[in-house]
């Protein structure tokens, strides 16, 4: 029996978690912009031939690398691992 949209679309989410290249998964971005940033954001994928997605990921992975290579040497492991650190808000605000 074929399946329908709604049945085809939850298959499709539910594979969201395991996807991707290294089967790390996807996640879900949901947020509003400036309409400018969305045009901004359209033209930059326009004129590098490529998806919004694609640049998003990038700015975020550039700007990533970035803060983690601004780590002073001295400090490295420190730093690395409380930036890591997803709750860390979190636990510092439980004290």
């Amino acid at each position: 029996m074929a399946k329908d949209s709604a049945q085809r679309q939850a298959q499709y989410r539910s594979k969201r978690p395991y996807a991707g290249v290294d089967g790390n998964g996807e996640r879900r971005i949901n947020t509003w912009v400036s309409t400018g940033c969305a045009l901004a954001l359209a033209r930059l994928a326009r004129h590098k031939g490529t998806t919004q997605r694609q640049i998003i990921e990038r700015l975020i992975l550039t700007e990533d690398q970035q803060v983690i290579n601004a780590f002073p040497l001295d400090r490295f492991d420190e730093q690395f691992d409380e930036y890591l650190a997803v709750n860390l808000y979190k636990t510092r605000k439980a004290k």
